[in-house]
């Protein structure tokens, strides 16, 4: 194989306590640290074990974002991806318009494999990987927890409802990333500093003639409500009594 294509979106931390602003026109992002999308350092850190294995020969760091998140493709490129391509759009795309834009860079860069993080914290949506695959008509495996190459083909075990699910498909495919996967490595500065030197390149995403879906509104954020306290029970009767106070039953 010779390149794979992986997905990094620009994230409010895993570990950041997400704030709505005071006019609920969003999530406070300023002075926050924002990192790599985690499902999608997954998705790198399995491009560069099979890189390491020599089962490919060059992974390619994609995201679709403002100018900031050069942050995370250095970053990428400091865990080992070779080079990176930063797609540049100062508003919000949906899920769809973010599939046809990895499909330009799929004609473009000829990929043998496309790993993306099955979802991404921040909106939770689950679908660009699957839109992907269908536009770009190759198979595909989601939520996957192992990840075996055999040539032209590839063997995952996907995590589903049932339990576990072993399924073969045809490469050039798309594969999106679960927890279990594997455990990504930590960038030492060193590969920091030698990260400066590998190319990035910046286009804006004017440059790619997708036909842009009609985009979501946004109209309001606010956060959930606060948890209620607990009311203490002496029996069973006092516990049906009190749900049936509250409407449950």
């Amino acid at each position: 194989m010779d390149k794979i294509l992986v997905g990094l979106k620009r994230a409010v931390d895993y570990n950041v306590r997400v704030r709505v602003r005071n006019d609920g026109s969003g999530v406070e992002t300023d002075g926050v640290k924002m990192s790599i999308n985690p499902f999608d350092e997954i998705a790198l850190e399995e491009a560069l074990r099979i890189k390491e294995r020599g089962e490919a020969s060059e992974v390619i760091v994609v995201s679709i974002g403002p100018a900031e998140a050069q942050q995370q493709l250095r970053t990428g490129l400091a865990m080992g991806a070779d080079r990176a391509i930063l797609v540049e759009s100062s508003e919000s795309i949906d899920p769809l318009d973010r599939a046809r834009v990895f499909l330009e860079l799929i004609n473009r860069e000829q990929p043998g494999l496309v790993i993306l993080g099955k979802q991404a914290i921040d909106d939770d949506n689950n679908q660009t990987g699957q839109m992907l695959a269908a536009i770009w008509d190759r198979p595909q495996a989601s939520f996957a927890s192992k990840v075996e190459l055999n040539g032209d083909s590839a063997r995952v075990t996907r995590e589903v409802d049932a339990g576990l699910e072993t399924i073969e498909i045809d490469l050039p495919a798309v594969i999106t990333t679960d927890l279990r996967l594997n455990e990504p490595r930590y960038v030492k500065l060193p590969d920091i500093m030698k990260a400066k030197k590998k190319p990035l390149d910046q286009v804006p995403l004017a440059e790619f003639k997708i036909e842009r879906s009609p985009a979501l509104e946004e109209t309001f954020f606010e956060p959930p409500s606060a948890r209620q306290k607990g009311v203490m029970v002496n029996d069973v009767a006092g516990l049906v009594s009190a749900l049936k106070d509250k409407g449950l039953i």
